[in-house]
């Protein structure tokens, strides 16, 4: 249901609806120095022209975390409907464009899985799943580009890649607006897909590092309520990945295995299509970090790529 609620002086929560699981999105209404910022979007949805009315202030921009499409989908529409301009990291925006703008990416997505094993009635399924997708995305062609330091409306661009290569969020007085950088109850998805930056994972334990160092008193995610305790919450999910990275190399020995069937040992064998893209993904990334630290190798070839305990 969308909702909006004040959860703070200058920071409102905008919650919008989802079709499939988690059920909802939020996005933030922030008080700026030139007037408000909404960050993220939901998915571009027949009523989201009625909700951007709903609002009630006069938006100054319109703040991008990521390109996933329940933060970015309906960018070009809260756009038209407010005449306030998109910003949008660049790093996240290339990979918009590469992704959301290109018809065939799902036919590519679907041959980097099989290249890591996935069987063929799953690789179809993500083109059809893909396709289905395109009508609830209409991201923002040429947004403002944001870079690490840039200062919109006195809130601070800060760099969180990850969950996707680009994140960002903003920081203000002691309040990080996070998107899905950090959640409270669920574990952020960190996967490794095509053209992507080679090593998520790493990225993802950098980003908390960071978390920890910036110190904020209070993060507001993109899911669930806000987070208090943000540097006890980062250090829970860096013991997550810690935990998940050994249970990966658990799943390996001295012949080589595929990222999927790593997977079916790593989240089990009874998963839904969806669901065993995501954990060959989370998979993927945390094989991809035993490489580098020095605890697995990559073997095989281009199109039949497998993996071996070091």
């Amino acid at each position: 249901m969308f909702d909006i609620a004040e959860l703070s002086d200058g920071v409102r929560r905008v919650t919008f609806p989802l079709p499939t699981k988690p059920w909802h999105v939020h996005g933030y209404l922030l008080a700026g120095d030139e007037g408000w910022l909404l960050v993220d979007t939901g998915l571009a949805l027949p009523d989201l022209e009625d909700h951007a009315a709903a609002l009630g202030v006069e938006l100054a921009g319109i703040v991008v975390t990521h390109f996933h499409p329940d933060h970015v989908g309906g960018a070009d529409q809260f756009r038209a409907a407010t005449g306030a301009p998109v910003l949008q990291g660049e790093l996240d925006y290339e990979q918009c464009v590469h992704v959301w703008g290109n018809p065939r990416w799902p036919e590519r997505m679907a041959a980097w899985f099989a290249e890591h094993g996935v069987p063929r009635g799953i690789t179809d399924d993500l083109i059809e799943v893909g396709s289905a997708y395109a009508a609830f995305i209409r991201f923002a062609r040429d947004p403002q580009p944001l870079r690490p330091g840039d200062r919109v409306g006195g809130w601070e661009v800060v760099a969180l890649p990850g969950h996707a290569d680009g994140h960002i969020g903003l920081l203000r007085d002691g309040a990080l607006v996070a998107g899905d950088h950090l959640l409270p109850r669920i574990t952020p998805a960190v996967g490794l897909y095509p053209d992507s930056r080679p090593d998520p994972l790493g990225d993802y334990l950098d980003s908390l590092a960071r978390t920890r160092e910036l110190a904020p008193g209070v993060v507001y995610p993109g899911h669930g309520d806000p987070i208090d305790h943000p540097a006890a919450r980062a250090e829970e999910l860096v013991e997550h990945h810690r935990r998940r990275l050994d249970g990966t190399l658990a799943a390996l020995g001295p012949l080589p295995r595929s990222a999927y069937e790593a997977s079916l040992d790593v989240f089990g064998a009874d998963l839904s299509p969806a669901a065993r893209r995501f954990a060959v993904a989370e998979t993927l990334s945390h094989l991809v970090r035993l490489v580098e630290e020095g605890r697995a190798e990559r073997v095989g070839g281009h199109a039949d790529v497998a993996w071996r305990a070091a």
